[in-house]
């Protein structure tokens, strides 16, 4: 018997493999392990500092947005500024040319002066108004709702330019046709 134990055991050893017969304790590399650690706070590092990099580049791109729109209202106000200067030109010159021709009637001149003070008027209003838009902030309105209605009011601005230059026109019209009849009704004949 024991002898079949013997071959039985010496048959086990042999079809065994030979990793089943060399287990141990694992070999641990601390080395390797604190390497590993170290690249991996490493990278955690880069990550924050390009999470913070995009954070700021996001913050850049509002920041510039801002100023882009605050440009484009700023040169939306600079045109309705100039818009005004030139009703102002117009009511100053040629306005007075007008009101001083001999060939505008009494009754005319309240016409007139109503009509451009009218224009004067909305002039005044639309300077109220983008005040009011540009200084405060009770309007809630976001950048983009600001430049859109400053927008509009330069559009209105160059309308109103455009409506004076077309009165002044018309009375200078009226005044050289007037003329005109006064020269045919006061000529000599010499028949």
């Amino acid at each position: 018997m024991r002898h079949r134990t013997l071959i039985i055991t010496t048959a086990l050893a042999l079809l065994l493999p030979a990793g089943a017969t060399c287990q141990g304790m694992p070999v641990y590399d601390n080395t390797n392990f604190v390497s590993l650690v170290k690249s991996l706070v490493e990278s955690a590092k880069q990550t924050a500092n390009l999470v913070k990099t995009v954070n700021f580049l996001k913050a850049q791109k509002e920041n510039i947005e801002k100023v882009n729109s605050v440009v484009r209202d700023l040169q939306a106000v600079r045109e309705i500024g100039r818009n005004n200067e030139r009703l102002i030109a117009v009511m100053q010159n040629d306005l007075r040319d007008i009101l001083d021709s001999p060939y505008i009637k009494p009754g005319e001149v309240t016409k007139v002066t109503e009509s451009f003070n009218s224009v004067v008027g909305n002039s005044l209003a639309t300077l109220d108004f983008i005040d009011e838009i540009l200084s405060s902030d009770h309007l809630k309105m976001s950048d983009a709702e600001r430049a859109e209605v400053l927008k509009q009011k330069e559009l209105e601005s160059k309308e109103m330019v455009t409506d004076v230059r077309l009165k002044t026109k018309r009375y200078r019209e009226i005044i050289s046709f007037r003329k005109m009849q006064d020269k045919i009704n006061n000529r000599e004949t010499t028949y």
